[in-house]
């Protein structure tokens, strides 16, 4: 994977400008950082504001309610540690954060190993990986790295991340192939339910 240049449309003004419709939720101390939509469960934010929501709106986000994570809601999750080797330096380094998995079901999500999750950052870029398979890779959402907040304009404010080294499968790839799967800048996640089939 390449490294991903920010879209020259969202800057840090648009950030900084939208931060207070996404800290929506009373119980929150902080600006929003995730933003988890779809087939979640009563959520704790109303619906997508076409004018403050202006990052969304611009990728085309809709959505009727949300549930929303600012920094301290994602800390209190149980957290866990990954010590994986990143593509950007070739080197081990330790990244913390809860799983992935924890997160979908804290919004009241039926948690169902066929929930495909789009998961996308802050410049656009989205994977989708079913709830199956973030939990065969263990991935987190990792809020620090080395000890560290992990900073909006880096990697973060937050990533969402496997141990490659751990999984042999994603292990014989060359390093700049094993992340693809991994958007840092993650500030939105889309839970879509299997459609049935018949």
């Amino acid at each position: 994977m390449q490294k991903r240049q920010f879209l020259a449309a969202i800057g840090t003004s648009t950030l900084a400008s939208a931060a207070p419709a996404f800290a929506a939720s009373a119980d929150q101390r902080g600006p929003t950082l995730l933003t988890v939509s779809g087939a979640i469960g009563r959520g704790n934010r109303g619906p997508l504001d076409k004018a403050l929501d202006q990052m969304m709106v611009k990728q085309q986000l809709a959505f009727d309610r949300a549930h929303t994570f600012d920094f301290e809601a994602l800390r209190a999750l149980p957290a866990v540690t990954i010590r994986p080797t990143l593509e950007y330096d070739a080197k081990v380094h330790t990244l913390r954060g809860p799983l992935l998995s924890q997160v979908v079901e804290a919004t009241g999500a039926r948690v169902d190993n066929t929930l495909k999750l789009v998961l996308r950052a802050i410049d656009g870029y989205n994977v989708t990986l079913t709830l199956a398979q973030t939990r065969r890779y263990r991935f987190i959402v990792a809020t620090h790295l080395d000890g560290q907040p992990l900073a909006l304009g880096g990697l973060g404010p937050l990533w969402a991340v496997f141990d490659a080294d751990r999984h042999a499968d994603i292990a014989a790839r060359p390093l700049a192939e094993r992340y693809a799967q991994c958007p840092w800048g993650l500030y939105h996640l889309d839970v879509q339910p299997t459609q049935a089939v018949g």
